[in-house]
């Protein structure tokens, strides 16, 4: 199901959003060598329930915790434990802020120390490849335009696109419609309205795109054992162009 956002309801998830950039701006500086996964998975979370929101990831499914934290070959689900980060460690924060029943989501990567310089580059391109996606979430444009640019741009680059884990449409519920991959064919797919709030969060790796899944049933990782990068923002469509939801520069510090 796709349902178009009122003023109102988009309102109140650009202040979800908020809360949710300014808890990755403060992550910049928690995460460090050293820090456990699971220490990050508790900072979030009171930071969420400090604000009166709501970590919404929690019971999602059967989910247990308020992040997902992705460490290297990990592409997504990683669950938060005892790991405590390395330097040459990159490590992916993906979660969603719950205010009032607006929902917001984010992912951000984060290097840990001095990093390879093929998986700052790894980074980097991922990044980029997700402003791409958000240039084409246009008015009239499809989904198949915003895949097609990330697919193009990062296959150039020499890394691989993730294609079992895709962008969708958010609120009321963390996913609905539509399904935004991150490759396809420019022209195809759902047409973009006004009033659609979805992700891009494009997964990439250094390697194969393939995934293995760990016994927990959540964890997905690179079959080759390579690094993979993921940013990811919420945004709303309108007639102007898209609309971040989840901008970490506006926040003030």
């Amino acid at each position: 199901m796709i349902t178009l956002k009122s003023d109102r309801e988009i309102a109140l998830m650009k202040e979800s959003g908020a809360i949710l950039a300014g808890i990755h701006r403060e992550l910049r500086d928690f995460i460090k060598v050293g820090v456990t996964t699971a220490e990050i998975d508790r900072f979030v979370q009171d930071k969420i329930e400090s604000q009166d929101a709501v970590a919404a990831q929690i019971g999602y499914e059967g989910y247990q915790f308020a992040t997902c934290t992705s460490v290297n070959d990990e592409i997504c689900h990683g669950f938060p434990s005892s790991y405590a980060l390395k330097a040459g460690d990159i490590v992916k924060v993906d979660f969603c802020v719950d205010l009032d029943g607006a929902i917001s989501d984010s992912c951000w990567c984060y290097a840990v120390g001095q990093i390879d310089p093929e998986h700052q580059r790894l980074m980097d391109v991922t990044r980029k490849a997700l402003e791409l996606g958000i240039e084409q979430a246009q008015v009239g444009n499809r989904v198949g335009d915003i895949g097609h640019a990330i697919q193009t741009y990062v296959e150039a680059q020499g890394f691989g696109v993730v294609r079992d884990f895709v962008g969708h449409g958010i609120g009321p519920t963390i996913h609905e419609g539509p399904m935004v991959p991150h490759y396809g064919e420019a022209g195809k797919g759902q047409r973009l309205k006004e009033g659609m709030t979805i992700t891009i969060e494009p997964m990439i790796t250094t390697g194969t795109w393939r995934m293995k899944m760990d016994d927990n049933g959540w964890t997905a990782r690179t079959r080759d054992g390579g690094y993979c990068a993921q940013y990811e923002h919420s945004l709303v469509i309108t007639k102007d162009g898209p609309v971040l939801l989840t901008d970490q520069e506006e926040i003030v510090s």
